[in-house]
């Protein structure tokens, strides 16, 4: 069979990830801060008409690329993130023989729903 994902998940396999995905959902959230604080200072230093260089411009990158890295960590693993605010994410995973998703908010205790591949969170079923 063609699937769309190379890697699915067992609710098994997606369940032992969960600790370490809350801890990057937590982490993206604090770069997410950060950033915004970064960007909101270079504004203020723009608008004033000040140079925008140096510290708060490295600082905006270096958290730039902390997010990217973090981000980096769902995409190799073909973890779906729906929504960064809510903590939304998907696993790919096979269901019956057919592929979909595994479906996960982040203060849900366990993965207990699941969708098709199309119909996203308003399409989720109980396991």
């Amino acid at each position: 069979m063609d699937y769309q994902f190379k890697k699915h998940y067992t609710r098994d396999e997606a369940r032992v990830l969960l600790p370490q995905i809350r801890r990057w959902l937590k982490e993206l959230s604090e770069l997410r801060r950060q950033l915004n604080k970064c960007e909101q200072r270079l504004a203020r230093l723009l608008s004033a008409g000040h140079d925008a260089g140096g510290k708060t411009v490295n600082q905006w990158a270096g958290t730039l690329a902390d997010i990217k890295e973090t981000l980096g960590e769902f995409q190799k693993r073909e973890i779906q993130i729906k929504d960064l605010e809510r903590g939304l994410l998907d696993f790919p995973a096979i269901l019956g023989g057919q592929e979909v998703f595994l479906c996960w908010e982040q203060d849900e205790e366990d993965i207990e729903f699941w969708h098709d591949l199309h119909s996203g969170y308003a399409g989720r079923e109980r396991l």
